[in-house]
């Protein structure tokens, strides 16, 4: 091996192009030769699975029963079945409110913020409600039901969720009132979602969970300083 990396250093003399090539390879030949215990490892009916190292510790081989027993946990937990249940409706809301921009809005700016959301929301319920049928929520009252997030529950008491009357207004409004309702609504409306997102990366335990509730904190967020620069 130290012979091959000697002969690496012999490269500084070279053409630039051509010493890149040559030094990989010499990488490539010097992990190859690194692995040859795995590699053995692997005649023996198995694949070896590497596992890095925490910093200045080395990597681990591991066979794949004990990769298996090494991958964290991440089943559901009550976090994340409120934080899903709820967000469905919440996002069907967001749909709801965008729904009556084309008829109603005056700016322009308003109606393509409107189309964008719908574009958004639309599919990521569909992600939510694929995972819901993954994952069914437990049964009302069982040890790890998400307390107050049954089929029952109030969702308009979830963050930012508009009233009906405030729906009943915004239905109402034309031109530049609605413009102005919509943008107040819709920014109280994903300022909530936010909320709910941070408590599920706070409380849940699923990585789907975690992906899709860091998706919507990077797409409001967006959105947020997008509406209160038009307002």
């Amino acid at each position: 091996m130290a012979k091959d990396l000697r002969g690496c250093e012999a490269l500084s003399a070279r053409p630039l192009r051509f010493a890149a090539v040559m030094a990989t390879a010499c990488l490539l030949l010097t992990l190859t030769a690194c692995q040859d215990d795995g590699a053995d490892r692997a005649g023996d009916g198995w694949a070896p699975i590497v596992a890095p190292g925490r910093p200045g510790e080395t990597s681990r081989t591991l066979t794949p029963e004990q990769a298996a027993r090494a991958k964290p946990d991440d089943s559901p937990n009550a976090a994340d079945h409120a934080y899903v249940q709820r967000m469905i409706e919440h996002h069907r809301q967001a749909l709801t409110m965008s729904a009556l921009a084309p008829e109603r809005a005056a700016a322009e700016p308003v109606k393509r913020l409107a189309e964008r959301i719908t574009a958004a929301q639309k599919p990521e319920i569909g992600a939510m409600q694929k995972w819901l049928d993954r994952h069914p929520a437990p049964a009302a009252g069982s040890a790890t039901a998400a307390p107050g997030h049954g089929h029952g529950h109030d969702h308009g008491s979830m963050p930012g969720m508009a009233t009906a009357q405030q729906l009943d207004e915004l239905t109402a409004a034309r031109g530049a009132d609605f413009d102005r309702l919509f943008l107040k609504l819709m920014t109280a409306h994903h300022e909530g979602a936010l909320t709910m997102a941070g408590e599920a990366l706070a409380g849940g335990n699923n990585v789907a969970v975690e992906e899709m509730a860091n998706e919507v904190v990077a797409t409001q967020s967006a959105e947020i300083h997008r509406m209160r620069t038009m307002g």
